[in-house]
C-alpha cells in the first residue's frame, strides 16, 4: 500500500483489526486525519494515539470537544467534525457502511465521495460496501480481512444464568436500566454504556467492567461501533429498535455488528438472546457466524454544494436529488427541519438578506438537538442564538452564563442528571464554535467543567443503583475459588474482603437484611465459607469463658453475653435437662460438640448450686421408709408441695421422720411444705424453667419480681405455675407461701369459731388494704362479714417497757426460715387511706365532707370466721390446710347446747381454756400503730 494518493477499502467483519491497522498506517505518515462514528470511539482512539505520540501533536475534535495543540499532526475526529481542505498526508473513515444509515448516512457518503488524503486514503467497514465503493470511488483497491476469532451462536439463556464477561444489549434506556437492575440483584451489578453518556461517564463505567469490579455490561447498540471491550458473550434482549420514526426489526448485518463485540483478539466469542427476545432464525444465525450479508445497493446522500443566496435557495440545494442510481436523497434531517422552521419566523427572515447571514443561520441550525424536547423548543433556542450572533456578532456573556449556571447542579437521580448532561452538551457545542463567544477558551472550560461534574455525578448514581460492590466482590472471589478473609468486630459485625455482609450472633451468621434473592444467597455462601476459621476461634473462646458470661432465659434460652447459643430441652429427669445448640452447619460437628459440652456443664453446675438442698435431700441414704418416700415427693415437686396434696402422707410421718426431714431445711407449714432456701429469686427462676420443660409448655410462665409479698392472680397461667413460683392463689391475688405461713401463725391465736378482726400485723405482712385482705381470707377458706360501726378515737399510748430479758417483738419480724430472704416489697395495688389505726379500725371510710360536725365518724370492719371451702366433685373431704381445722382459741360448739358460734358472736368473743391465761404481748412503742392499739386496749 504505497504510492501517492492511494485509496484502499479495508473490508471485513468485526474483530479483524481494521481500526488498529488504520492507526498504524496513520502514524506511518507525517500528518493524518481519522474519522470515527462515535464520540466515545473517537476518545478511545485519541487516547491510543496520544499514548504512542504524546498529547502535543494529537488533536481531538468532536461536536462537543475540541483539543487542538499548536503543533498538531494527527487529527482524531467524529465523521461530522472532520476538517475539510487540510491537505493531510493520510485520511481514514471508519465504519463506512454507515453510508446506508437513514439519519447520518449522508455524512458518511459525503466523506466517501469527497474526503481524500494526499498520499493515502482508507475506508474501513463491512464487506457489504464493496459494490457501492467500486461504483463510486475510482481506482480503489480492496483488502479483505478475516476475523481473528470464531463467533458461535448458543441460543437462548436466562439472565440469571448468564456467564461472567457478558454484554446484554438493549435498545431503549428503560430496557437497559431494567436489565442492569436485575443483574445487580442476581449478579452483583453491571456497567452501563449508552451513546448518550458523556465520554467521562462512559469511560468510568467501562473501567469498572474492564478492571473486573463487575462482570457484566449492559449497553445499547453503541457498543457495536468499534468499542473494544473484553467481552466473551453478547446477548440480545430485543431484536427490534426504534429508528427515530418507527419500530423496525434489526437487519442481520446490524445484529452481526453488535454480536461481533464478543471474542476480541484471538479469543473466541459467542452470542445469543435473552429476556423477551425470541430465538434467532437459523438462517440469520448462520449468516452472522459466517459473515454473509446482503450487499448494500443504496447509499444516503445530501447535496454538499450549498448555495446561500437566500433561505429558500439553501433549502432548495439541500433537497436536490442525486444524479447517481446508487445514491438516494436522505430523509429530512433535524438541521433541515430547523432551517425550515426558522425561515418562517419574520424576524429571522428579515435578517437573512445576504449570503453571510444565511450561512450563519445554517451554522446555527446544525446545532444538534441534544435535549430532544421537541422541534419547536429546539427551534426557539436556535432563534435566540441566531439573533444574538447576527445582531451582536457573539452570544452575550450574561445570557450564556445563566444558561450554563442553571444546569450546574449535581443533585437528583439518574434521569435528572442525564437530562442536564444533554442540556450542557448544547452549550459545549456552542462554546466550541469559533467566533461565537468573546472568550472561547473560558466558555469552553466552563461548559466542560460542568459536564465533568455532571458526568462524575451520573457515574456515581449509576454505580449506586446498578452495582452492589459487595456481591460483585464476593461472587468474583467465589468464582476464583480463592480463600477469603473474614473479620469479626467486637460487636459481631462481619466483613469479608472488606465488605460488610452481616453479623455473627453467637455461632449463627445473620446476614445483612438489605440483601435479597440471589444476592442474599451469594452473601451467605461467601460469608459462611470465609467464617469457617472464625467459628473454631469463637468456640475455643466460649469453652474457656467463665460461667458469669453465660445465662439462661425465662423461656429456656441459653445466652452467651447478648447472643443466643442454644436452648434447654426436656430430659428424662426434670432436674437433668438437655441442651440443643444454635450452631450453623458450616461450623462443623467439632464446633457444635464443643458448644454443647460447655452449655451442659454450665447447666449441671447451675442446678447443683441453686438446688443444693434438694439434691442433698435426694442423696441422703439415712432416710428410710416413709421419710424417704416423702423426700422423693419433695424432689419430684422441686421443693414445694401444697399440703393439701400430701395430707395423708404428712399424717403418716412420725416425729422421727419429720425431724430427719427438718434437718434438710424442710418446713411443714399449714398450707405448704417447702424448702425456704428454694424460694429465693434465682432458684425460683430456674424451677419455673425446669417445670415448664417437663410439662412441655410452649410459653413458659415468667418468674415474679423479687420481694413481692402478693401479686395479682394470673387466670391464664398454666395450673401449678403459681406453686412453682412460690405463691398460693387466694382470691384475686396470690401470696408468697412463706409469708402465708407467717400469717397462718398469727391466725392460730385467733378464735375462728366466734370470729375475729384483722390485726395491724396481719395487714402489714401482706401489704394489703382491708378489702383486699378480706378477699385473701375468703380465698383461704374463711368467711368475711362486713359491717360498720362508730370509729373509736385514738388516745395517747404509754410506752410499756419490755420485761427484763425479753426482746421486744419487731414489727414485721421474719421467721427463721425466711431470714435469708430480702425484705418483702409490697406491690403498689391501690393507695391506702391515711387514717388513725386501731386493731379493728383498718379500712376506715371517711365521712362525707358535707356531714354535720357532730355526726359520728363511721368505720368499716370485717369479722372472719372459719368456713369450709366448697369441694369439687369427687374430691376427698379435706379441710383447709391439709385437712386440719385452723387451731384457734376455744372449744368447738357442742351440738344440742345453747351455745353456738352464731350465739357466741352475738354475745361478743368468748374464751374457753383449760390453761392459765397467757401474759399479754407488750405493745412495741416503735410500731407505727402503737397509739391506736393502746387506745383499743384502754377501751376494753
Amino acid at each position: 500500500m504505497t504510492g501517492d494518493n492511494r485509496i484502499v477499502a479495508v473490508l471485513g467483519p468485526t474483530n479483524t483489526g481494521k481500526t488498529t491497522y488504520a492507526i498504524e498506517r496513520m502514524l506511518g505518515h507525517r500528518t493524518g486525519v481519522i474519522g470515527l462514528p462515535l464520540r466515545l470511539l473517537a476518545r478511545e482512539v485519541y487516547d491510543r494515539v496520544v499514548a504512542a505520540r504524546g498529547p502535543s501533536v494529537v488533536a481531538l475534535v468532536t461536536g462537543e470537544e475540541r483539543i487542538v495543540p499548536p503543533r498538531t499532526q494527527y487529527w482524531v475526529c467524529t465523521v461530522e467534525a472532520m476538517p475539510e481542505g487540510m491537505g493531510c498526508d493520510f485520511l481514514a473513515v471508519d465504519e463506512i457502511q454507515l453510508c446506508a444509515d437513514p439519519e447520518r448516512g449522508h455524512v458518511f457518503t459525503d466523506r466517501l465521495l469527497r474526503a481524500r488524503g494526499l498520499h493515502e486514503t482508507l475506508f474501513l467497514g463491512s464487506d457489504t460496501m464493496r459494490g457501492p465503493i467500486r461504483e463510486l470511488v475510482a481506482g480503489v483497491q480492496f483488502v479483505q480481512r478475516e476475523r481473528l476469532s470464531n463467533l458461535t451462536y448458543i441460543g437462548e439463556k436466562k439472565i440469571s444464568r448468564m456467564r461472567p464477561r457478558s454484554a446484554i444489549v438493549g435498545f431503549s434506556v428503560e430496557n437497559v436500566y431494567a436489565i442492569a437492575e436485575l443483574l445487580r440483584r442476581q449478579k452483583g451489578g453491571a456497567a452501563v454504556v449508552m451513546g448518550a453518556l458523556s465520554p467521562r461517564t462512559r469511560n468510568a463505567q467501562v473501567a469498572m467492567y474492564q478492571n473486573g469490579e463487575v462482570d457484566y455490561l449492559v449497553a445499547t447498540d453503541a457498543i457495536g461501533m468499534g468499542l473494544n471491550l473484553d467481552v466473551d458473550h453478547v446477548a440480545f434482549s430485543a431484536l427490534t429498535k426504534f429508528d427515530g420514526r418507527r419500530m423496525r426489526p434489526l437487519a442481520p448485518n446490524e445484529l452481526a455488528q453488535i454480536a461481533g463485540r464478543a471474542g476480541r483478539g484471538m479469543k473466541n466469542g459467542t452470542f445469543g438472546v435473552t429476556g423477551e427476545a425470541g430465538p434467532l432464525d437459523d438462517q440469520v444465525a448462520q449468516a452472522i457466524t459466517e459473515h454473509r450479508f446482503t450487499p448494500l445497493k443504496r447509499l444516503n446522500w445530501r447535496n454538499p454544494a450549498l448555495q446561500f443566496g437566500s433561505i429558500d435557495r439553501l433549502i432548495g440545494t439541500l433537497e436536490a436529488a442525486p444524479d447517481n442510481d446508487i445514491l438516494v436523497r436522505a430523509r429530512e434531517a433535524d438541521d433541515l427541519t430547523a432551517l425550515k422552521a426558522l425561515g418562517q419566523v419574520a424576524e429571522v427572515a428579515a435578517r437573512c438578506t445576504d449570503g453571510p447571514s444565511v450561512k450563519l443561520l445554517w451554522d446555527v441550525c446544525r446545532i444538534p438537538d441534544f435535549r430532544g424536547i421537541s422541534h419547536a423548543e429546539h427551534a426557539s433556542l436556535l432563534e435566540q442564538i441566531f439573533n444574538y450572533l447576527h445582531e451582536r456578532g457573539e452570544i452575550p456573556n450574561d445570557w450564556l452564563a445563566r444558561q450554563i449556571n442553571r444546569i450546574d447542579r449535581t443533585d437528583g437521580d439518574i434521569d435528572a442528571l442525564s437530562k442536564r448532561l444533554a442540556f450542557i452538551r448544547t452549550w459545549t457545542y456552542v462554546a466550541q464554535r469559533k467566533g461565537w463567544t468573546d472568550d472561547e477558551s473560558h466558555w469552553r472550560d466552563a461548559a466542560r467543567s460542568v459536564e465533568d461534574r455532571l458526568s462524575d455525578a451520573l457515574h456515581e448514581r449509576l454505580t449506586q443503583r446498578f452495582v452492589d460492590r459487595r456481591t460483585s466482590v464476593l461472587l468474583r472471589r467465589l468464582g476464583q475459588k480463592e480463600a477469603m478473609v473474614a473479620e469479626v468486630s467486637q460487636t459481631g459485625e462481619v466483613t469479608v474482603e472488606g465488605e460488610f455482609v452481616g453479623k455473627l450472633e453467637g455461632f449463627r451468621f445473620s446476614q445483612d437484611k438489605g440483601a435479597g434473592g440471589a444476592e442474599a444467597k451469594t452473601i451467605k455462601t461467601a460469608a459462611l465459607q470465609a467464617l469457617a476459621p472464625q467459628f473454631h476461634l469463637r468456640a475455643d473462646r466460649f469453652y474457656n469463658a467463665p460461667d458469669t458470661e453465660i445465662d439462661f432465659t425465662e423461656q429456656g434460652g441459653l445466652m452467651w453475653g447478648k447472643d443466643a447459643v442454644g436452648k434447654l430441652v426436656a430430659g428424662a429427669d426434670p432436674l437433668k435437662p438437655q441442651v440443643e445448640v444454635f450452631v450453623d452447619d458450616v461450623a462443623g460437628p467439632e464446633v457444635a460438640q464443643k458448644v454443647q459440652r460447655r452449655l451442659q456443664h454450665f447447666m449441671d453446675r447451675k442446678i447443683a448450686a441453686l438446688f443444693e438442698p434438694l439434691l442433698n435431700l435426694s442423696r441422703d441414704e439415712s432416710l428410710t421408709g416413709l421419710a424417704r418416700g416423702f423426700a422423693f415427693r419433695m424432689v419430684e415437686a422441686m421443693g414445694i408441695l401444697p399440703r393439701g396434696d400430701v395430707a395423708e402422707d404428712v399424717k403418716a410421718l412420725d416425729q422421727d421422720a419429720r425431724g430427719a426431714l427438718r434437718k434438710h431445711g424442710i418446713r411443714f407449714g399449714q398450707f405448704t411444705i417447702f424448702l425456704p432456701l428454694l424460694l429465693k429469686p434465682a432458684p425460683t427462676r430456674l424451677r419455673l424453667v425446669l417445670w415448664s420443660l417437663s410439662k412441655g409448655l410452649d410459653t413458659f410462665p415468667e418468674a415474679p419480681p423479687p420481694g413481692l409479698v402478693t401479686l395479682p392472680a394470673d387466670k391464664e397461667a398454666p395450673g401449678g405455675s403459681d406453686t412453682m413460683a412460690g405463691y398460693r392463689i387466694a382470691g384475686e391475688r396470690a401470696i408468697r407461701i412463706d409469708m402465708l405461713e407467717r400469717l397462718a401463725d398469727m391466725l392460730r391465736g385467733e378464735n375462728s369459731r366466734s370470729g375475729f378482726e384483722a390485726k395491724a400485723d396481719m395487714l402489714s405482712i401482706t401489704g394489703m388494704t382491708l378489702d383486699q385482705f378480706a378477699d385473701l381470707m375468703q380465698g383461704l377458706g374463711y368467711k368475711a362479714e362486713k359491717a360498720e360501726r362508730v370509729k373509736v378515737k385514738a388516745v395517747a399510748a404509754e410506752t410499756v417497757p419490755a420485761p427484763e430479758g425479753e426482746k421486744p417483738a419487731e414489727d414485721g419480724e421474719v421467721p427463721v426460715e425466711a431470714a435469708s430472704e430480702p425484705e418483702p416489697q409490697v406491690e403498689a395495688v391501690e393507695p391506702e387511706p391515711q387514717v388513725e389505726v386501731t386493731s379493728a379500725a383498718i379500712g376506715d371510710v371517711e365521712a362525707p365532707a358535707q356531714a354535720a360536725e357532730d355526726a359520728p365518724e363511721m368505720e368499716v370492719y370485717y369479722t372472719f370466721t372459719w368456713g369450709r371451702p366448697p369441694r369439687a366433685a369427687g374430691q376427698p373431704n379435706r379441710r383447709a390446710g391439709g385437712g386440719e381445722r385452723p387451731q384457734g382459741k376455744g372449744k368447738p360448739a357442742q351440738k344440742g347446747k345453747r351455745g353456738s358460734p352464731r350465739a357466741d358472736k352475738d354475745k361478743g368473743p368468748q374464751k374457753f381454756s383449760a390453761r392459765p391465761p397467757k401474759p399479754e404481748k407488750k405493745i412495741d412503742p416503735d410500731n407505727p400503730f402503737a397509739a391506736a392499739l393502746m387506745g383499743l386496749k384502754d377501751n376494753k
